[in-house]
Parts: structure tokens; sequence; C-alpha cells
């Protein structure tokens, strides 16, 4: 039988990489319309300020990201423990609950700040299973020679989707308020069905005489003792956590450049578009040299464009702007999300993987809730510019105490205390060599 050169010859990938698309699809629709109308009471129904309505904003990510940080390492076991397609699409059916109540609560205008927090969270416990889950698929299902080749197309599907998700809340939105939940929670039921579909993957040989909670633990030990890997997922924690811009969003839509929830749905887009633009080059041209000093310099053009958005008043600059920011960010993930998989054995994946999406949503919620605070401190421009500004010295400070990073040539594991023989990483290792 002849090998696969590309990971969309392989059946069970191809369906992975549709039900991702739609999954990211219905969630990234729904989230800039839960910012918009979380906004938008609280001025509107609230009566509340500009700095204090967008800290609302903040309290939002807060509340998306409290479930990741208790949850994660049981959802982390779980994807190593259980089957990680039923994993992910229940998962995917809890956020299809979500969709349907607020879309009912939408239509009869029964929503309210303590109901969107609440909701808010609900949508954050059922990300906390599914990243792991669907992280831990991939490598079942393509070799491992085509690993890197198969992030970017997943980080295709993820980009698109949020390219063309916050823009189809935006405009559904205006259409009928609530036509943005009716849809997600369709596109979300096909998602699951299609999760089913692949092939059963053999269970991760995970020890089942070891205590539950000392498997957890091994998932912290293993990142802990690989500087590398450390030092990649907490650059990109406070490099985003610090300099995100997309929570204040809404701020600018409104009130600074006035665009309105259509303007906000573009804006949500843009760094979408020109990650999806970095993405595809990437799989078709992936990075092979260089690959530690390329991630530290497109964090720091990442921090550029922030402090660029931030000062504009002119939308199509600021779109522009958004989309460069997203582009460096994406070169970031594509090394990143590489390292990760290739240096982590099958049977530690999914812990692995779940303190990676734990760092990866500390950055994005912790990182609305940082805007929303500083945005009441510095107002909208300040707390953004301050954000690009933290994020340049974060990387400056990161590439000094983790000279691993800045001196990394390939993604062969070459750091990697000891691994496990048999593995992706050991594969590559010797393929390098």
């Amino acid at each position: 039988m002849t090998e696969p050169t590309s990971p969309l010859q392989i059946r069970d990938f191809r369906r992975f990489w549709l039900a991702r698309f739609m999954a990211v699809l219905a969630t990234m629709a729904m989230v800039v319309v839960i910012g918009w109308q979380t906004y938008d009471i609280a001025r509107s129904d609230y009566g509340m300020s500009r700095a204090a309505a967008a800290f609302q904003l903040g309290l939002l990510g807060l509340f998306q990201f409290v479930p990741l940080f208790f949850l994660t390492p049981v959802a982390g076991l779980a994807a190593d423990r259980f089957d990680r397609r039923k994993l992910a699409a229940f998962a995917n059916s809890i956020d299809l609950c979500i969709a349907l109540a607020l879309g009912a609560l939408t239509h009869f205008d029964a929503l309210n700040l303590p109901l969107l927090f609440g909701l808010a969270a609900a949508h954050g416990t059922a990300r906390v299973f599914s990243g792991p889950a669907l992280s831990a698929i991939a490598p079942n299902i393509v070799p491992p020679s085509l690993l890197p080749r198969a992030i970017a197309f997943n980080s295709i599907a993820w980009q698109g989707a949020s390219v063309t998700g916050p823009a189809a809340g935006g405009l559904l939105f205006a259409a009928h308020p609530e036509l943005p939940y009716w849809t997600a929670a369709v596109l979300l039921g096909l998602s699951a069905g299609l999760i089913l579909t692949i092939r059963k993957l053999a269970l991760p040989a995970v020890r089942r005489d070891v205590h539950p909670v000392r498997q957890m633990g091994e998932g912290l030990s293993f990142v802990w003792n690989e500087r590398f890997l450390l030092g990649c997922i907490t650059l990109d924690l406070f490099a985003v956590l610090l300099g995100g811009a997309t929570a204040l969003l809404p701020v600018y839509a409104r009130d600074i450049l006035q665009v309105g929830p259509e303007g906000l749905g573009q804006m949500r887009a843009a760094p979408a578009l020109g990650a999806a633009v970095v993405a595809l080059t990437l799989a078709f041209r992936p990075l092979h040299r260089n690959v530690g000093s390329k991630m530290l310099w497109a964090v720091v053009v990442f921090g550029g464009a922030t402090i660029g958005f931030g000062l504009s008043r002119h939308f199509p600059l600021s779109l522009a702007l958004l989309a460069l920011l997203g582009a460096a960010d994406m070169v970031s993930v594509f090394i990143r999300s590489s390292l990760v998989q290739l240096n982590t054995p099958d049977e530690m994946r999914g812990r692995v993987s779940s303190i990676s999406g734990l760092a990866i949503s500390a950055s994005n919620e912790l990182g609305e809730m940082q805007s929303g605070l500083a945005a009441a401190l510095l107002g909208a421009t300040g707390a953004v510019v301050f954000g690009g500004a933290a994020a340049i010295i974060v990387t400056a400070v990161w590439a000094a105490i983790f000279p691993e990073l800045r001196r990394a040539k390939t993604f062969a594991p070459q750091y990697r205390a000891a691994a496990p023989p048999g593995n992706a990483a050991e594969t590559l290792k010797e393929s390098a060599t």
C-alpha cells in the first residue's frame, strides 16, 4: 500500500478536519455575538460607563477561564484513558445545548449579565474537554512524518473558521439576533456526528494501576522538565495574556471606530484571516530551520502590530494591523504545536495537550480579564498599547532565560531529557541525524 504524502489523502483526517472546522465556525460565531451582547447590555440596560462595560468583557473571559483552570487535569487524563472521539463529541454536544439556550434567551429578550457569565462558564467547561481530546486524535490518524503538515492543515481549519465565523456571526446577528445561535447549534451537531465516524482508535497504553491524581501530575512533571516545551508554552502564555487586544474589540467597534456589530465581526475575523494565509503557506511549505528564532521574532511582530492597532483610528488600517497580528501569532502557534505533539509520547498526549491548552486559554481568557482591568484604568487605547509593549518585553526576557528557544534550529527533540522508545519524537530525531 502506498504511503500517503499528504494528510488530506487520509479519510479519517479529512473527517477530523471538517468536524473541527464546523465546531470552530460555530463557536466563533457565538463568541463574537456574546461579546457584543455583553458590552451592549452593560451599556444600555445597566447604564454603565465605557470603562465599566469594558471591565464586564474582562469578567466574561474570567468566567470562561475558571472551569478551564480547575478541570484541565481531569480533562487531560480523560483524553488519555477514554475514547477520544466520544469525549470530543460529548463536548460539542454541551456547546450545542449552550447555543440553543442563548438562542432562546435572545429570542425572548431575556438575556442579562449573570446569564451571559453563567453560559460563558459552561462554554469554558466544554472547551476544557474538547481541546485535549481533539489535539490527541490527530497524531493517531496520521504518520509522524506528516504530523507538522497535519498541524498546519488543522490551523487552516481553525483559522479559516475563525475568519468566517465572526463575520458570519455579526451579519447573522444584524439580520436576526438569535440566528447565529441556531446556526451554531446545527454546525455543532454535524461536527459531533462526524467525529464519531472516525475509525475507533486504540486506547493509549496508560497504566490503570496508578492513581489518577499521580497520573495528572505526570503531565505537569513532563512539561516542567522539558525546558524547550516549558519555554514555548510559557512564552505564549505571558505574551498573549499581556498583548491580547481582541477582548476590547467591542469597545473599538461601538465607541472608538464606530463600525457597529458588522464591523466587530470584520475585526474579529481579521486576525484569523492573516493566520489562515500563513497556515496555508505552512501546510505546503512548513518551517524546517531556525524555528526557535522565528518563533521569537513572530511574537515581537505580534506585539508591534498590537501597539499599531491600539493607536489606529482608521478602520482599514486597523483591519490590516489585526491581520498582521494574526499572521505573526500563527507562526508562533505552528512551531509550538509541532513541538508539543512531536515531543510527547502517545500515552501522555492528552495530559500534555491539556496543559498546553490551559496555557492558551489562560492567555486568552485571563488576557481578556487583564485587558478589561487595564481598560478600566488606562482606557481602551492605553490598555492595548501597554499590552503590545509588554509582549515585546516578555519575548526579550524569555530569549534570555530560555536560550534553548533561540538556539533551536529544527523541530528535532534536541532538548528532551528522555524519550520513550518508538515514539514520534525518536523517529524524527533519527531522521534528522
